[in-house]
């Protein structure tokens, strides 16, 4: 079992998560501020600081299943991955309602929706591993994949 990396690709900012390293728990690392920081530079520093071995980015499908203009943008960030990070494996996780699941659970948390924004990046990309750690068999592991 390995950690994991989750990105939730947006133009303005990426927000990143992890997994423990048993790759059990998900939890928020930063957002990546596009328009401050070179984002494969910044994602490498967390890649190796985390010991991460997978990448799991979310995919902004359409809630008919279609893909659009924003799977394109994402697409293309995540040929940049790869060719960047060939040696870790890149997974695709569908990303409908991640956004509006971590709003509710931030509201549930007693978050004013004011105080989101610096932090619903992060919540998302949890969300993104959480649905990602949902489709292992269980005990498989993430390195078995």
């Amino acid at each position: 079992m390995h950690p994991a990396l989750g990105i939730d690709y947006g133009q303005a900012r990426i927000g990143i998560a992890a997994t423990d390293a048993c790759g059990i728990l998900a939890y928020p690392v930063e957002s990546i501020h596009l328009a401050h920081t070179e984002p494969l530079e910044r994602l490498g520093a967390l890649i190796r600081q985390l010991g991460v071995r997978t990448l799991v980015l979310g995919y902004p499908l359409r809630m008919d299943g279609t893909e659009g203009s924003a799977c394109e943008r994402v697409r293309a960030f995540g040929d940049k991955l790869a060719a960047r990070f060939p040696q870790l494996p890149l997974v695709y996780v569908d990303e409908y309602l991640t956004t509006a699941t971590a709003q509710e659970k931030l509201h549930q948390a007693g978050r004013k929706a004011k105080s989101f924004r610096p932090i619903i990046d992060q919540a998302a990309a949890v969300e993104i591993l959480n649905n990602w750690l949902e489709t292992l068999p269980p005990g498989s592991g993430q390195g078995e994949m």
